[in-house]
């Protein structure tokens, strides 16, 4: 590979396409997949990703805003797109560029019916989301009654999926709570079966639920993390390739005597002469603040060169004393090697916040 002159993400999709493979190897062949795409496919580059993955046979799309899934019908995918929150705001953009929104709660149903029968709909596909015990969106099953009595007598809507998202599916310590997610959630499923008549399209499980619960498996998985590289534990991760890798450059090095400070707020002061590089990336670029003063590290010449001060907007400054570097080489942030989970867990935060803050301003290089 030809070395690095800027900040710059990679994304590599044959690590990508191996993701893919591995977890479908998970389910059953009549099992759909659903992959997550939200958050520019969790800091990537959803349109480049999406398209991939349409192209490898993905059965549906998930994303968390309306403005996401019209971005990927813009971007040529013509796969069904589930909108995970949709607000009310945005129904009539919804339908009109055939996207299919979650329903969680009673205001969104009446308000949804309201649009879709001003846009003359009939039969328009729509998500029933449950809430057992994540708390966060979703009907209750005491709502089912009431979700009949609305559309026994309509046909603008189709309910084409009930589904609930488990809470805590990656902590094995916590198997008995998934397992009462599980169960509460077939209780939900034989109701609506004895109110409707009929049994719609079922998912629940998240990429540890797909690794850990396959009797949860149902109609269907939906997967974020896994496609992208990450198994949320040591074990599971030796199975993913990580398809991000954060490259920049040493824009400059310095040579400071013992006393001197770096950065704002002099939040560094060397007890020692050192020698420290300054590298085009900061906090508008989603390298945190608590990344600085230590917690996190950049690799230069295959060795950790720790952060030093405060992260700044658009720099950071890393301590490589005894690292044999000059201006102008390659710096890796994260990569399939050093890993964002690493870097994140030295933060004491999660891939997940990491890489999905990266920012737009990087340029993004696909490699096929």
């Amino acid at each position: 590979m030809p070395k690095t002159q800027e900040t710059v993400l990679e994304i590599d999709l044959k690590a990508l396409q191996h993701n893919f493979e591995f977890l479908k190897s998970k389910i059953n062949e009549k099992t759909k997949f659903l992959a997550v795409v939200k958050a520019f496919a969790y800091g990537n580059d959803a349109n480049e990703i999406a398209n991939y993955l349409q192209d490898l046979g993905v059965d549906y799309f998930a994303v968390a805003y309306t403005s996401e899934g019209i971005a990927l019908r813009n971007a040529g995918i013509t796969t069904p797109i589930l909108v995970l929150h949709p607000l009310p705001v945005s129904f009539k953009s919804i339908i009109e560029y055939c996207l299919e929104p979650s329903l969680y709660n009673v205001k969104v149903l009446n308000e949804f019916l309201a649009v879709a029968s001003e846009e003359n709909q009939t039969n328009y596909p729509v998500h029933l989301k449950f809430n057992t015990g994540l708390n966060r969106l979703g009907f209750w099953e005491n709502d089912l009654d009431y979700i009949h009595s609305k559309l026994k007598n309509t046909s603008v809507i189709r309910i084409k999926s009930m589904f609930s998202h488990m809470a805590a599916s990656e902590d094995l310590n916590e198997s008995e709570f998934t397992l009462n997610q599980i169960y509460a959630f077939k209780k939900i499923i034989e109701h609506f079966e004895t109110d409707f008549g009929y049994k719609p399209m079922l998912h629940m499980c998240n990429t540890s639920g797909i690794l850990n619960y396959p009797e949860a498996h149902f109609d269907m998985v939906r997967s974020g993390i896994g496609l992208y590289g990450f198994g949320n534990s040591d074990k599971e991760d030796k199975n993913f390739k990580p398809i991000a890798s954060l490259k920049s450059v040493i824009s400059q090095i310095h040579q400071i005597e013992q006393g001197e400070s770096v950065g704002y707020n002099r939040a560094f002061k060397s007890n020692a002469p050192q020698k420290t590089a300054t590298i085009p990336i900061g906090h508008a670029d989603g390298i945190s603040r608590i990344y600085g003063n230590g917690k996190g590290y950049v690799i230069i010449d295959n060795k950790k060169a720790p952060l030093i001060g405060n992260v700044c907007m658009d720099m950071i400054m890393v301590n490589v004393t005894g690292i044999d570097c000059r201006e102008g080489d390659e710096v890796i942030i994260f990569d399939a090697n050093h890993t964002a989970n690493d870097l994140a867990h030295n933060a004491d935060t999660i891939s997940y916040e990491l890489i999905t803050a990266i920012s737009q301003r990087v340029k993004r290089i696909v490699k096929n």
